[in-house]
């Protein structure tokens, strides 16, 4: 796999963290999901991009899995300790995944 700096490989989980919490802000400041929803959607697909080219595709298609997972399972994480610990929980649980992912990936 392609090597990456330690600055390249977060990147993907800093534009992560852009899409699940910045989706949320924007959908909640404008009151239009579906512009939350492109945000998140423009981040994923550029970080299944760079995770693709740092780690293989496997990883790609499971870190690619986890944000959408993140993405869902916040709804229900809201109903129980709010919206917004909720979203943070969330992006921390993704960025750190992708981080383990793409530094172990470099390292080999």
């Amino acid at each position: 796999m392609g090597r990456m700096s330690r600055a390249s490989a977060s990147l993907p989980s800093a534009l992560a963290a852009v899409g699940l919490a910045g989706g949320f802000l924007v959908a909640r400041r404008t009151g239009r999901r579906e512009l939350g929803g492109a945000l998140f959607a423009a981040a994923g697909a550029w970080c299944a991009r760079d995770w693709y080219r740092a780690a293989g595709p496997g990883a790609a298609a499971g870190l690619g899995a986890l944000y959408v997972a993140a993405m869902g399972g916040s709804h229900p994480l809201a109903k129980r300790i709010g919206a917004w610990p909720s979203v943070a929980v969330v992006t921390a649980v993704t960025v750190i995944a992708a981080e383990a992912v793409t530094r172990a990936a470099a390292s080999n």
